[in-house]
């Protein structure tokens, strides 16, 4: 089993800066990519920010140049740094991993991220 946990999420102002981390444990041993979604109501859950195991990364246009995304192997935990928030940031971010082994998809249970003034 595979547990992604996220934290970090909160209410910022615009032009605020957030950093969310996701610490993942169990049978990682063979986890390739991970990154980062964010849903909001009504919408379909996007991919924000992903890193390959090789350190490869892609991020949606929405957020280049603001979000840089990271992972730290020796601790299991992934990271997204937002600078530059704006009130469309405003979603429930979810951590996401791949085992290509498997096929399969994990997902965290998603932390909120506000941002307002």
């Amino acid at each position: 089993q595979v547990q992604l946990v996220e934290s970090g999420g909160g209410l910022v102002q615009p032009g605020g800066s957030l950093r969310l981390s996701c610490a993942a444990s169990g049978s990682i041993f063979d986890m390739n990519s991970m990154g980062w979604f964010r849903q909001t109501p009504g919408k379909q859950r996007e991919l924000v920010a992903s890193i390959s195991g090789g350190g490869a990364t892609n991020y949606a246009d929405s957020i280049k140049g603001r979000f840089t995304i990271s992972r730290d192997k020796d601790k299991n935990t992934v990271y997204l740094q937002m600078n530059s928030l704006k009130p469309e940031d405003t979603a429930v971010y979810y951590c996401w991993g791949w085992k290509a082994t498997l096929g399969r998809n994990y997902w965290g249970q998603g932390t909120q991220v506000t941002v307002s003034s």
